[in-house]
């Protein structure tokens, strides 16, 4: 592979340095921010333990969102200083902070030990990892793409793209090894810090890889002619030309990238656990060899972009994804739970209420006091993973029916915070004694699951994901000029996959507790995938093989 960089001393950077040291350093910030999604209901636990398990899951959820939501503003820092310091300079700053605050997650202490300051101090360290990974992927994907031969230059960047399955790879390797060295009980009490502590280690390696790099010569070459930018964000989002570009990849691209790529790896996790029963070890495995078949793609289909185009390789994954939801999770459903989901279609559960006492399922900040008999009764399904329809009823108590079996639901309004969980415990316990009679299933048995459905599904969607994302890099780096690249680039990036991606889990979840339909998380990825599928088809214009002064 030719020598194309120069380092600060005039020597020659082969490109495959150049590549591993910037898919190493971005495959570990992606370790650090997505462990703390592979360990959601951990999280749930430690640190929110003061809420009931359904708003316990939503806040954890919702924090997760939270490293998502600034990382927009991560974008903005590092933009500017990537266009107007260096890219080398911005990278290494992101590494650092993002080491440094998954590092502390693991020494912060339990809600149990600290009460509310835990949760805070997690919310914290969570949005110092969110603005920092706001910097770190479109340094990378700038820094190689800046290098990179032009014909070349999808596949080089795939190598980047790669780093988020390698990222989650090695997170779940971590989490599953020391969930198996402990056990379940050893992982709750402390073993979960395990993860965020290796970061360190992860840290080190980093900062040791990219010290050594040389500033990309595109930037090199715009210091050299006094050309370099010093107001990035008016030229990125003041000048018309350039904020049309910003809308379309945001809209074009980036909707669907967080629909498509957080679903598939993220979201598919709760439908598993949550609403289908799956054991957690199964559902890492399955994940995990997902997450392994499908790495190679992402560079394949960067390399697919280098000679059929991007915009058609883009498009693929988005239309696959978009005709698979339904079908895929309704066909993972029966393989993984098939008890469930014939006892869902013979004995359907209903809540007979009055609507006017139900309040909506959605609380992000665990504040809210659900303690109607309507609130109840729908909490409780929502947490077991049961779909259910209400029926008008015009008494104040629930009824919530299965089959010949009704149990009514006792209102809270009033009692004290300790009668209200003895209320919902005693609530909870019928209500499972009353579905297990009518054949519904506590959990999934592993005997009856068909692995191979399942799988074969989960790579469909994972097709989709890598075909959308393996392009992307070199899309987004061509679609804007070197003085403003930097900031253009990354603010669309981290919106869509920070806004829209962070977020699905979350409100995905919140939509199953609000509706009482477990395919009801379908809506928000289908409606962003379909907005990218029309703007990517209209706007989008074909940018491989060209020069990037000329893109």
């Amino acid at each position: 592979m030719a020598s194309i960089a120069l380092h600060d001393d005039h020597q020659p950077w082969p490109m495959k340095r150049v590549v591993a040291a910037s898919s190493a350093g971005t495959a570990f910030e992606w370790y650090d921010f997505f462990i703390f999604g592979s360990l959601a209901t951990t999280i749930q636990k430690v640190f929110f333990a003061g809420l009931d398990p359904t708003a316990g899951l939503v806040a954890a959820l919702g924090l997760f969102a939270a490293g998502f939501a600034f990382r927009p503003l991560g974008a903005v820092i590092f933009g500017v200083i990537g266009d107007r310091v260096g890219r080398k300079g911005a990278f290494l700053a992101t590494v650092s902070l993002m080491g440094g605050a998954t590092f502390l997650i693991g020494l912060l202490p339990t809600y149990q030990t600290a009460g509310i300051v835990s949760p805070i101090l997690l919310i914290l360290l969570r949005i110092c990892q969110g603005i920092a990974l706001g910097g770190e992927y479109g340094g990378a994907a700038i820094y190689v793409a800046e290098h990179a031969p032009r014909k070349q230059r999808g596949m080089m960047t795939g190598w980047i793209q790669i780093t988020a399955s390698l990222g989650l790879i090695a997170g779940l390797l971590v989490i599953l090894a020391t969930r198996k060295t402990l056990g379940d009980d050893g992982f709750q009490a402390w073993g979960w810090r395990v993860p965020f502590l290796a970061s360190v280690v992860l840290l080190g390696i980093s900062l040791w890889m990219r010290v050594r790099l040389s500033e990309s010569p595109e930037f090199a070459k715009l210091k050299a002619e006094g050309a370099v930018t010093k107001m990035p964000l008016r030229e990125a989002f003041a000048q018309r030309d350039n904020l049309r570009r910003v809308l379309i990849a945001f809209f074009g691209i980036m909707c669907a990238q967080g629909a498509v790529w957080y679903l598939t790896f993220f979201y598919i996790q709760v439908f598993l656990t949550r609403s289908l029963g799956v054991p957690e070890q199964t559902k890492d495995m399955l994940v995990l060899g997902m997450t392994v078949l499908s790495a190679p793609l992402y560079v394949y289909f960067g390399h697919l972009s280098d000679k059929v185009g991007r915009k058609r390789v883009m498009l693929g994954g988005m239309l696959l994804a978009l005709v698979a939801y339904n079908p895929g999770f309704h066909a993972i459903a029966n393989a993984a739970n098939p008890a469930l989901a014939a006892a869902h279609l013979s004995k359907p559960v209903e809540v007979h209420v009055d609507p006017a006492t139900c309040k909506v399922q959605f609380d992000p900040v665990g504040t809210r006091r659900f303690d109607s008999s309507c609130d109840i009764a729908k909490s409780m399904l929502a947490t077991m993973g049961i779909s259910y329809d209400i029926i008008p009823y015009a008494d104040k108590e629930a009824i919530v029916s299965v089959g010949q079996q009704q149990v009514q639901i006792p209102d809270g309004r009033g009692l004290d915070t300790a009668d209200l969980k003895a209320l919902k415990d005693a609530s909870t316990k019928e209500v499972r004694a009353a579905l297990t009679a009518e054949g519904y299933p506590e959990k999934a048995d592993p005997a009856k699951m068909n692995y191979g459905v399942m799988f074969a599904w989960l790579m469909v969607f994972a097709v989709a994901a890598t075909a959308l994302y393996g392009p992307q890099a070199a899309a987004l780096v061509e679609m804007f000029p070197t003085r403003i690249r930097y900031t253009a680039m990354s603010v669309p990036y981290h919106a869509g996959t920070g806004w829209v991606g962070g977020f699905l889990p979350f409100t995905s979840f919140a939509l199953v507790a609000i509706t009482g339909n477990i395919y009801a998380s379908l809506w928000y990825p289908a409606f962003f995938t379909a907005i990218s599928v029309v703007v990517a088809f209209f706007f989008i214009k074909e940018t491989k093989g060209k020069p990037l002064d000329q893109c």
